[in-house]
């Protein structure tokens, strides 16, 4: 049987008050604002990123948080500065291909500034690559998924123009964009979509096809920046439970100030996106506007309760998710051994169940979420989820990642209409009733 927020007025009054203060309207409102075009995607170290890290520490600030800003070193980043090139010819006419529809860059390619023109070849077959050395020389190479790498030693060691391979497409024939990948190599690398591939390679079995290609794409460093906020702590009572006591699961320790520490609950979402393409838009709206916007929300709804106890709410929006998950790895060392960190990435399409994962000692936390879930009625399935929560996870402590789909991922079509007001309602009360009974 699913619950719902009717369910929690028997026995839950409290509870039940804070998941109906939920707005799916400001929610929807944060996803518009860090889609918008002046913050161009939010790439880690762009204005848009920097300006969308102001916007995010100012709404933290009114809603009463102490708030500080973390700078950190962002290196090997792939910076697309133009948009490619690529075209061929064969039998006397030329196609001229379509960026993010029919190729895309590939993130092991070296830089190739200028469109460069070459006649195209098949990469050889694996146990016939004896012969010229200069078999490839000054030649587009075009090889499969599997023979890429070892296509790309070859054109490397014979001096090729570059390499073609294959990459897939979404279910809406877009190519995502990625910022960071694999070390890059000495040769230019382009993807192209399936079909593209089947007809060059039938082109050359009928005669010479020539290949003009670029790939403006450069490896920068740059600087990251995550946004915290410390929720005061409402003041303690003298029934407050001593700490180390088997009712406060033997937290103990004390906290920046000297205080007995009690709680503490993190719960974080990246701001960044991998940034708009030369002269296209990709908003970002799912990943991960949308979980910004619910982690806000929660934020908003249990600050202004002041929850009882000893709980110390704290908020992490973080940078270069996209770019490696810099800004956790950054801001995991410096948390206390028992913080209990919530991450969620994604929450604008909500289909069968919410995926979730849990990393170290999360017991505790996975038993109140699943509570949490009954509650408010948002199913939970197992699954990967490829975020955050890993790098505070890998630093020891309990960590769960949440993920709640996203639609039009890292390309063009993941624009704001696209994220489901139910899915930020059931985003945004599932992180509520999960703290609120963790400090029960």
């Amino acid at each position: 049987m699913t619950c719902t927020t009717s369910d929690l007025g028997q026995g839950e009054p409290d509870l039940a008050a804070l998941v109906e203060a939920v707005s799916a309207t400001r929610m929807h409102a944060t996803v518009r604002e860090l889609a918008g075009d002046r913050y161009a995607g939010r790439r880690v170290g762009s204005p848009g990123g920097r300006a969308a890290a102001v916007w995010l520490a100012e709404q933290l600030g009114e809603l009463g948080a102490q708030v500080q800003v973390s700078e950190f070193d962002v290196a090997g980043l792939r910076e697309l500065y133009e948009t490619p090139v690529l075209e061929w010819s064969s039998a006397g006419q030329t196609r001229r291909l379509e960026h993010r529809r029919d190729f895309v860059e590939h993130l092991a390619s070296t830089e190739l500034s200028h469109p460069r023109t070459a006649l195209l070849t098949k990469a050889p077959e694996t146990g016939s690559e004896t012969g010229s050395p200069a078999g490839l020389r000054g030649r587009w190479v075009l090889a499969d998924a599997t023979t890429w790498g070892r296509a790309c030693e070859l054109a490397e060691a014979q001096g090729a123009a570059g390499v073609l391979t294959v990459r897939g497409t979404d279910a809406e024939g877009w190519m995502p964009k990625m910022i960071a990948g694999p070390a890059a190599r000495t040769v230019a690398v382009i993807a192209v979509h399936p079909e593209v591939h089947r007809r060059l390679a039938e082109a050359l079995d009928g005669g010479p096809v020539q290949v003009t290609g670029s790939m403006p794409l450069r490896q920068v460093a740059t600087r990251g920046r995550n946004v915290y906020a410390r929720f005061p702590r409402p003041p303690r009572t003298e029934t407050s439970t001593p700490t180390g006591s088997p009712a406060d699961g033997g937290r103990g320790g004390t906290d920046h100030g000297g205080a007995p520490a009690g709680l503490r609950i993190l719960l974080s979402a990246h701001y960044d996106g991998v940034g708009d393409d030369p002269g296209r838009r990709l908003p970002a709206a799912a990943d991960n506007a949308s979980g910004v916007a619910a982690v806000l929300e929660a934020a908003r709804v249990l600050a202004a309760a002041a929850p009882p106890g000893e709980l110390e709410l704290t908020v992490a929006f973080l940078d270069a998710e996209e770019a490696g998950a810099w800004g956790s790895a950054h801001h995991a060392a410096a948390l206390p051994p028992d913080t209990l960190v919530i991450n969620l990435d994604g929450a604008a399409q909500l289909h069968e169940a919410a995926a979730v994962e849990a990393g170290g000692p999360a017991h505790a936390l996975l038993a109140a979420l699943d509570q949490a879930a009954r509650l408010t009625g948002v199913p939970l399935k197992a699954g990967a989820m490829a975020s955050d929560n890993r790098r505070y996870a890998a630093a020891g402590l309990a960590s769960i990642g949440i993920g709640m789909g996203m639609p039009g991922y890292q390309t063009p079509a993941e624009t704001p209409d696209r994220v489901e007001p139910d899915t930020l309602m059931a985003a945004a009360r599932l992180l509520v009733a999960t703290v609120m009974l963790l400090n029960a």
